[in-house]
């Protein structure tokens, strides 16, 4: 008799994400002890074996409530048990910047950095949570890198289970017999995460009549690859216009759309160490190239300008900064111009 059909969904997936690197490459699971992380944890445990590839675990303690060290060592034994070696319990310092769920989301990851110089690093995050993302990044009205969510694969990251719900996660720990952990931060209203999952999508699901979680994530994957096109465009166009050395044309930028013309300005400028850039930035740049009547420099971040003349644009770089190809020294700048103040951000975040 086969495995549950939960437990053969999520097999196969890891077993997909797994199939492009060499068995010989190792794999960390990043588990909580929750229904998504420990599937996930069990079904590596399972290729592993079947493939002899080399599989740990590492559980992050945020330390964020009372008992969080006794439930990540739970985890830590767990591990083993599952038949994955080495398994890592670390400890991690939360800051305060960008409020409790973006504090500890960067404290994990900078735990789980290092690992990807020995192989790869695989995320639980299912379907459930790229709804969520998308939603998260609407709500911002950061552009569409933030609507396009999490991707599948991402330096070294693997996030296996994108294309399966989070109840079939939980199916698959029932069916296995696992000790799902319910972390009790999931539930309080105080986290928009979980005010979107608790409230935000079950209504939309109920006015929507359902679906909506589905096609949010394959909006989310629809729009990966609408960005891949639009990158690789962008970066072939920089190339045309002269890339780094000594500014760019604006007559080779001219033909582009605006939406391949934004991201070579923006690729351009923060490869210089001009950014981070605004959604303002971006435009008043883009002015430089489509409405162009001899207005003056504009100010960017770190003291640096941007500036037309004689059909180029160049940066100006401020005094004390190391020289680099694409700027202009500072003597050379014409007077400044005031900069502009939308707080909008032009990047967007996975």
């Amino acid at each position: 008799m086969g495995p549950h059909p939960a437990v053969a969904a999520v097999r196969l997936a890891v077993r997909r994400a797994l199939a492009g690197y060499p068995v010989t490459t190792p794999a960390f699971v990043a588990c909580s002890g929750g229904a998504d992380s420990l599937a996930l944890a069990a079904a590596l445990a399972f290729e592993s074996a079947r493939t002899h590839r080399p599989a740990g675990l590492v559980c992050v303690d945020h330390g964020m409530q009372d008992g969080s060290a006794e439930q990540a060592g739970r985890v830590g034994v767990l591990g083993y048990e599952l038949g994955l070696d080495p398994v890592h319990v670390l400890r991690v310092a939360v800051g305060s910047a960008g409020g409790p769920e973006a504090a500890a989301r960067t404290a994990r990851y900078a735990a789980l950095r290092p690992f990807l110089e020995h192989g790869l690093v695989l995320l639980g995050h299912t379907a459930d949570d790229q709804a969520e993302t998308v939603l998260l990044g609407l709500g911002r009205g950061s552009g569409p890198r933030s609507i396009a969510g999490m991707r599948p694969e991402q330096q070294g990251y693997l996030r296996p289970l994108l294309a399966l719900r989070r109840s079939e996660t939980e199916a698959a720990c029932q069916a296995l017999g696992l000790p799902v952990w319910h972390d009790p931060h999931n539930g309080e209203p105080r986290f928009r995460r979980s005010r979107l999952r608790h409230e935000v999508l079950p209504l939309l699901e109920d006015v929507l009549a359902g679906g909506v979680t589905e096609a949010l994530a394959r909006t989310a994957e629809l729009l990966q690859a609408d960005l891949d096109a639009l990158e690789q465009l962008a970066k072939q166009a920089l190339a045309a216009a002269g890339g780094v050395a000594g500014g760019l044309s604006v007559e080779a930028l001219g033909p582009h759309p605006d939406a391949v013309l934004h991201r070579v300005l923006k690729r351009w400028v923060e490869r210089a160490g001009a950014g981070p850039l605004t959604a303002a930035h971006v435009l008043e740049l883009g002015r430089l190239v489509r409405d162009w009547h001899g207005q003056g420099p504009i100010d960017l971040s770190g003291g640096y300008r941007a500036v037309r003349a004689s059909g180029t644009l160049c940066l100006i770089r401020p005094a004390g900064a190391p020289a680099d190809p694409v700027s202009v020294p500072a003597a050379q700048a014409p007077l400044s111009t005031p900069a502009p103040t939308d707080p909008a951000r032009a990047t967007e975040e996975e």
